[in-house]
């Protein structure tokens, strides 16, 4: 196919190798098959699996595809040893889109809310490795018992963050982001960025000014709002110190 360049020239438009075609085929076979034999608990409509991606027949009763759901490359489903109960362990909501090479392992519970975004090489763990006994192998330790990791709709997490749950509940509220390589291990309210190790709060999204805020200005805000006097902390406070808007 030919179109015409901004000097009138006809040129030839970039020619598609047909060899990349053949993992495109493989990936709709495959999800096909994975649709048609494996026990899902759920497996959405129009939904995708890459052909390299990672999961068990056995882990599928555990795991909830919704519509629309995204598997890219080389892609972890894991489902711990030891899980107890029958329902859903990972449940990727509608319209989730999961980057290469993500590792998602659960014993009790991941839940993805609708139309969240997994950069490559996340790592989402409600559990750990159990190390207690110095004298035998982390391996034959087990794992611990863990907590539930829930990440609210349209969040976005960055290149390489981690997201570990030890133990009870670890919520990331919605439209949240995380920066890359950013290692979360606690609770953090909607419209938040946050970024570090461990991460903390870098912004929140002011819903009456219509911007995102540094954490530092609503410290600030809050001082002059409770009639205090003084320098504002120059420290990021935890978020339950901290204002926001309801969603």
């Amino acid at each position: 196919m030919s179109s015409q360049s901004q000097l009138g020239v006809e040129t030839s438009a970039p020619f598609q190798d047909p060899v990349h075609l053949v993992p495109r085929v493989a990936t709709f076979l495959h999800t096909i098959w994975l649709r048609k034999t494996y026990p899902f608990a759920n497996f959405g409509r129009r939904t995708s699996v890459d052909h390299s991606c990672d999961i068990r027949r056995s882990a599928a009763p555990f795991i909830s595809l919704g519509d629309e759901v995204y598997l890219a490359q080389d892609i972890w489903l894991n489902i711990a040893a030891g899980s107890d109960g029958s329902d859903p362990k990972i449940v990727l909501g509608r319209g989730c889109k999961i980057g290469r090479r993500v590792m998602i392992s659960s014993k009790n519970r991941i839940f993805l809310e609708a139309d969240v975004l997994l950069s490559p090489s996340v790592l989402l763990m409600d559990h750990n490795h159990e190390f207690s006994n110095p004298n035998l192998p982390i391996y034959a330790q087990g794992v611990t018992a863990g907590g539930t990791i829930t990440i609210e709709r349209n969040c976005w997490l960055g290149y390489g963050a981690a997201v570990v749950c030890s133990h009870g509940t670890l919520t990331l509220g919605r439209n949240s982001v995380v920066g890359a390589n950013a290692v979360v291990t606690s609770s953090f309210p909607p419209f938040s960025i946050i970024g570090g190790n461990p991460a903390r709060l870098l912004k929140t999204y002011d819903q009456q000014e219509h911007r995102w805020m540094k954490s530092i200005e609503v410290n600030r805000d809050d001082e002059k709002q409770s009639g205090a006097t003084g320098r504002a902390e120059e420290k990021t406070k935890p978020f339950s110190d901290i204002r926001f808007e309801n969603s």
